[in-house]
């Protein structure tokens, strides 16, 4: 099969460490966070065998936050070529790898152990040619500081670049079922393309993470996004079995969107994000089967004034302000 599917945590992080451990040539690797020790020896040692290795990090979070310096330390002394992403890119989001030149793996998951183990995760693996080459001319410009334009044309999904249009345009294509897990739902004019997929008769289901894990700065927006469907009847669940870090998008139950894409203006406009639309039925088959999966190990994510205030008095101190509740709640 040209393309296959990775799904966290059932799978585990043997695919990928397996495919590390088969590299003859080359290795080509972009992570958001990269932690997880088993994964970062098997990186280590596949340059110890002389495969030419090339680690690109995120510097740090928007927050300052710094992540990724042990790992760099620890690639960097075995002699590992280790960079940090392309400053152009407030973020570099993406999460993926190319092993050989001959088959790229396409991620939602950041390669540290809570995302292999406890998070809801998916990795796209594809060995088409014009795929591969795609994610390789994105590492490379972005390796050597150069420009690199996705087009019109581009086989993939990236930001930025076509994101949110190549986003829009998967939605309004939607005939009959749309199904999406994403941490965030902040994107005003994605959430407009869902308005419009419920209005034509879509029926849409949406997973999202609660409301206390959205940054405070973030609050307004993702929860506003999420009240503005949840108005209009589409239902919005949260995960009670895992935790939800997956960004995946099936529609009709015939195409997939997997990558590393937040719904929010952040990942379309300011970010280094990648992701890449599927149709092949073993990949749908088993999309269809985690969410439907996951629907039945989920509950309603409670929205109204009531439960908002109950989950953020203690997050938000100022959020009755802040989201707007109706004055009869003010204490």
């Amino acid at each position: 099969m040209s393309r296959t599917l990775i799904v966290l945590p059932d799978d585990s992080a043997r695919p990928l460490l397996d495919a590390i451990a088969g590299a003859k040539s080359s290795l080509r690797i972009k992570m958001f966070v990269f932690s997880d020790p088993s994964l970062i020896d098997a990186v280590v040692a596949a340059h110890g065998r002389g495969v030419d290795v090339r680690v690109m990090l995120n510097p740090e979070r928007r927050d300052g936050s710094k992540e990724n310096d042990e790992v760099r330390e620890r690639l960097s002394a075995a002699g590992v070529a280790v960079l940090d992403s392309n400053p152009r890119f407030d973020v570099t989001h993406e999460k993926s790898m190319v092993v050989d030149d001959e088959t790229a793996y396409i991620e939602s998951l950041n390669w540290e152990p809570r995302n292999l183990t406890e998070t809801r995760d998916y990795a796209v693996v594809t060995k088409h040619k014009h795929e591969v080459d795609e994610v390789m001319a994105g590492f490379d410009a972005d390796w050597n500081r150069s420009e690199f334009t996705s087009g019109e044309k581009s086989h993939l999904i990236w930001c930025i670049g076509n994101g949110r249009q190549r986003m829009c345009e998967f939605i309004d294509r939607a005939k009959h079922t749309l199904w999406l897990q994403n941490e965030r739902y902040q994107d005003p004019v994605v959430i407009e393309h869902l308005v419009r997929a419920h209005a034509r008769g879509v029926k849409i289901h949406i997973m999202a993470r609660p409301p206390h894990k959205l940054k405070k700065e973030k609050l307004v927006e993702g929860v506003s996004g999420l009240r503005i469907l949840a108005d209009l009847g589409v239902p919005i669940h949260q995960l009670k079995h895992i935790k939800l870090h997956g960004k995946v998008m099936l529609a009709d139950d015939k195409r997939a969107i997997v990558g590393s894409i937040n719904i929010a203006p952040g990942s379309f406009d300011s970010r280094r994000e990648l992701a890449i639309e599927v149709d092949d039925d073993h990949i749908i088959g088993r999309v269809k089967k985690t969410l439907e999966h996951d629907w039945e190990n989920s509950k309603i994510l409670d929205l109204s004034d009531e439960g908002l205030l109950a989950e953020l008095k203690n997050y938000d101190p100022d959020v009755v302000e802040d989201l707007g509740i109706g004055s009869s709640h003010k204490k």
